[in-house]
């Protein structure tokens, strides 16, 4: 019989992709989701998809008796923790919010997890707990030194599922720190549906060749980089689905986290720049991209990508998809969904 993940926050962006694919691998999968940034459309084109029904629970990831309910359930094998806020402005603006949130969740569910003796743990990082990095490519083993709230709430969650995991006999906790997350699954079945306008690159890229932003706006060609324009590493949201898999499935076979949190980099090894994204979209979608030269923003860096060794080592995982394949399979969300979900 399948094993059963609950991956929180199933219902969002990555969430959706990281549901299909672990269904796609043979797993079954109950999401838990408040769908404050999520519609259960998405779920339901997920499960159209053919692999399987991944059964949809509405409710906040800090109600531990809703958890209770869900862990006595279903025979829950493992844990994908996806569920938090995630946008750098709105953390700066509201940081208690964040704080609240995306500690809040993650101790609930690791609480839960403790109660229940499920041990398997694949937490949803991010590779903002770095900050400004001293050298790139960034390892494992960078100093962390977040620049905001959000990069500060995720790395106070590994800090915490990592004292968890040493006082708990058995608990084995993966901390994934991803980059970029672009693209879509192919097809345009499901993708990334931001509330309001895009904080992120590809989606804005994406709107303004839809005819929803007059031009990308390109923040400072003055760094310190090939052309002048910021260095970031874009990832397909497949290839970081695939990751999470391929963490359950080295936890599954045995996989030893040293009796902490386990940090991982989700990357592709490789720095695009803003305009080598601008000039790939163009010509994976045939059509130019109104773009224009703004001021630096505070805070922005210069050059951030990753150094992927240790995903390789441990879960035989690469990232897969090339720059043209997340443009293409973004576009084909976009034009295919013009209003999102909705």
């Amino acid at each position: 019989m399948p094993e059963t993940i609950l991956a929180t926050g199933g219902a969002g962006y990555i969430g959706t992709h990281v549901a299909a694919a672990l269904m796609a691998a043979g797993y079954r999968v109950v999401i838990l989701d408040d769908l404050s940034n999520a519609v259960p459309e998405a779920v339901r084109r997920v499960n159209a998809l053919g692999h399987g029904a991944a059964e949809l629970v509405e409710g906040d990831a800090r109600d531990a008796a809703l958890l209770d309910r869900v862990f006595a359930r279903h025979a829950v094998a493992g844990v994908i923790h996806l569920a938090g806020l995630k946008a750098v402005g709105e953390s700066v603006a509201d940081p208690a919010r964040y704080y609240a949130v995306n500690t809040g969740t993650a101790l609930a569910v690791a609480a839960a997890m403790v109660r229940h003796g499920v041990r398997r743990l694949v937490f949803s990082s991010s590779a903002t707990v770095y900050g400004e990095p001293d050298a790139v490519p960034i390892p494992e083993t960078a100093a962390l030194r977040p620049m905001n709230p959000y990069g500060r709430s995720k790395m106070m969650v590994e800090l915490m599922l990592g004292d968890i995991a040493a006082a708990t006999p058995g608990m084995q906790v993966v901390s994934l720190r991803y980059f970029n997350p672009v693209g879509a699954h192919p097809g345009g079945t499901i993708g990334e549906d931001p509330r309001g306008t895009p904080n992120n690159l590809f989606p804005f890229i994406a709107q303004t060749l839809a005819g929803r932003h007059p031009a990308v706006r390109i923040f400072g060609d003055d760094w310190e980089t090939p052309d002048g324009t910021g260095v970031r590493d874009y990832i397909h949201v497949q290839d970081l689905a695939r990751g999470h898999v391929a963490a359950m499935d080295w936890l599954r076979a045995g996989g030893d986290t040293g009796g902490g949190s386990l940090p991982v980099n989700l990357g592709t090894g490789r720095g695009t720049s803003v305009r080598e994204a601008v000039t790939a979209f163009a010509a994976a979608t045939g059509r130019a991209v109104p773009h224009e030269i703004a001021p630096r923003r505070p805070g922005d860096i210069a050059s951030f990508y990753a150094d992927p060794a240790r995903a390789a080592r441990l879960f035989g995982w690469r990232a897969r998809h090339d720059l043209a394949a997340m443009c293409r399979d973004h576009w084909a969300w976009q034009s295919a969904n013009p209003q999102g979900y909705g």
